[in-house]
Order: structure tokens, then sequence, then C-alpha cells
């Protein structure tokens, strides 16, 4: 049987050729150059490192950030004053961002010589809740707390920009676990949406590109899927980012391994997945199934991209759209937590196939498991 299933498996990657148009492997080598500010300096670029030895764990790989043992207080011992729920109509832009539209309740922002779109990200969370309250904190912070018919609660503590600076799940014994953890000495950095990639040499990996990225349309074995989300950075990680730069941040994001889930069509122009398609997220669902039963504080990062046909800001919003869909799928029909999960659309930025014609691999979802990039590995072991 094993000797059949690796015949299988050579056969298959004989059968996989990158096509000749093929993008860059790394999202972050893809990017346009950062655009520099009037009478400016052009930005640093480290130089490239050699490449590292892999590490073997996600302890190993927050090894350079953990110098000193991580002390996580609790996240409603600091006293609130209760509000009511806060208006995000139109978010508060930071310096070196430009709101440039709005679509369907999603604001698309001009930075870095590209667009990013922010939405309201706290709907998936509250939908069936037994109760939901907001509370005002010191240093221009927000608080919101989300309780689950069974009492488990969800806080979130967010800056004034919006961004999530800590995330944690309470469970009904009081046992707290940490999801997003952003370190006491960059709580206040967001000032501009700076990109923390920016600090990193490009990312040299010698590894082979089935290792690093999976092609769901090649999954025989859904043990695939837990085997290679389980896998650790590729890289080393300097330190816990927020939530917010992770989603950002390209360079960052490619710390992590991803699967392409090329195989969810949706129709032309559609956000929607048909039924006929839900049944193919089963493989990957439990796989997040049974990493979420061993560490109830893991998070996905669920992304949503496009071909190059159409309006660069159209495509923006409906990959937005698409990741959230899959999102909900995943919660709705195959019971993962919401809040186990982010969300973010990328549209056209991202192509796997170079070219501006109409191209199926380019019309994908994608999932990366960013644990390690946001919460220390002693907060959740």
């Amino acid at each position: 049987m094993a000797e059949e299933r690796q015949k299988r498996r050579k056969e298959r990657e004989a059968a996989i050729r990158r096509p000749e148009n093929a993008a860059r492997l790394f999202d972050s080598a893809k990017e346009k150059p950062v655009r520099r500010k009037p009478g400016g300096a052009e930005p640093d670029q480290p130089a490239r490192a050699r490449a590292e030895r892999l590490p073997e764990s996600d302890a190993a790989a927050q090894a350079r950030a953990s110098t000193n043992p991580v002390q996580i207080g609790s996240v409603i011992s600091e006293k609130g004053r209760r509000i009511d729920r806060p208006r995000r109509e139109r978010p508060e832009v930071p310096e070196g961002a430009e709101l440039v539209r709005e679509v369907n309740n999603r604001f698309i922002f001009q930075t870095n010589n590209t667009y990013f779109i922010e939405r309201p990200r706290e709907e998936r969370f509250i939908i069936g809740a037994r109760e939901v309250y907001y509370e005002e904190l010191p240093r221009s912070r927000q608080r919101e707390v989300v309780v689950r018919p069974d009492g488990t609660r969800i806080v979130t503590i967010r800056n004034r920009w919006g961004d999530v600076v800590r995330r944690v799940k309470i469970l009904p014994d009081d046992r707290e676990i940490v999801l997003v953890y952003v370190e006491d000495d960059h709580y206040d950095e967001v000032l501009e949406w700076r990109d923390p990639g920016l600090d990193l040499p490009p990312l040299d990996l010698d590894i082979p590109v089935r290792d690093y990225i999976l092609d769901a349309e090649w999954v025989e074995d859904p043990e695939d899927y837990y085997t290679f989300l389980d896998q650790p950075p590729v890289e080393q990680v300097e330190r816990t980012y927020s939530l917010d730069e992770v989603r950002r941040s390209a360079r960052i994001r490619d710390k992590v391994r991803r699967i392409d889930l090329d195989i969810i069509n949706f129709e032309f122009g559609s956000a929607q997945i048909p039924e006929s398609e839900i049944g193919k997220l089963e493989g990957v669902a439990e796989a997040m199934q049974r990493l979420l039963k061993e560490n109830p504080g893991e998070t996905f990062l669920i992304e949503g991209h496009t071909d190059a046909v159409g309006a660069e800001v159209a495509n923006l919003a409906l990959s937005d759209q698409r990741a959230e869909a899959v999102a909900t799928a995943l919660t709705n029909v195959f019971d993962i937590a919401p809040e186990n999960m982010e969300t973010q659309g990328y549209g056209e930025q991202y192509l796997k196939v170079e070219t501006q014609e109409p191209e199926r691999e380019n019309r994908r979802v994608a999932i990366r498991r960013i644990t390690p990039l946001i919460a220390p590995v002693a907060s959740v072991e």
C-alpha cells in the first residue's frame, strides 16, 4: 500500500509542472516598489540573507523572539467603561494611507503604492452570540466581549485605528486561550501602515515548491492537509506581529506555507459558493478541526485572490467577499469557530500565473496557519 502511494506521488509530482509564465514563488517578490514620500530617501533594502536551516517547530521558529519569557496578564483584568457599540461606518485613516473608495461596506485604501481593503470584521464573531458588549479602555483602546451560548467569551482589544492588539478565548472554566498577542513595546506603534517586512531581506528558501505550496487539485489523501498545515514557519519569526501587520505584509505572510484551494469554482463575478462546491472544503476543514483540537489557539488566514480581468478595485472587493464566504462556510457547515479564522482579499495583486487574461489558477482561495506569527508559542502549549 505504501509503495503504491509513493508511486502515485511520484507520478503526480512528475505531472506537476510550473507553467512557463508562472509568477514568482513568494508573494512579497510580486509587489510593486514602495512609493517614496516627496523629498524622502529610498527605503533601505536589507541585503539578501543566506538561506538558513528550516525551523523544526513553532517554538524553534520563535527562538529569537523568546529570550525573555512572555508574561501575559488577563485580558479582562483592566477596568473599562461600558459604551454603546462603536460606529465604524468610516474608519479613521492612519498616516501613510489614503481612503479612495467604499464598496459594499468595505473601505479601499491606497498605501505603499498598492490598494488594501478593510471592513468591519466583528460581524462573523457576533452571529448567534448570547451577549455582546463594548468597553472603553485607557490609551484610546476598546474592548469587545462576545459571549457565546455556552458561556465562552471572545475578548478582543483594538487600538485607536481598530487594529487588533489582543484576542483571547475565555472558556466557561475561565481558562484563557491566547489567539492574538502584540507585545507591549509595539502596542502603540501603529501611527502609519508601515510594512515590517521592509526590515527583512528577501526570502531565500531552498526547498521544493511542493513543500511550500500545497495545491488542493493534487491532493489525493486528506491527511496531506493536516500534515502540511501542521508544519512550522520556513524561517525565524523575529517577534509576534499584529494580526493587521500579517494581513498587510506579504513578506511576513511568506514565513508560513500556504494551501491553494483552486478547486473551489465561483460563478463569474460572484462570491457565493455553489452548493456543489461546499463538499470540496471537507478535507481541509477536517485538518483544521484536528489542529484546533490539539491547540484551540490556532488562527488560519483565509486569502481571496482573483485573476487580472476587470477593474483592480472591483477585483479587490470580490476577492475579499470570496474569502469571507469560505470562512463562513467553514463555520456553518464544518463548525470551525469564527475567531480561529481571519479573512483578507488581495484581488489581482498576487497572481499565480503571470497573465492579464482569464486564468483559473489565479482565481483561488488560499489558507495559511498564521498562529506562530501572532501568538507566543509558550501561551498555547
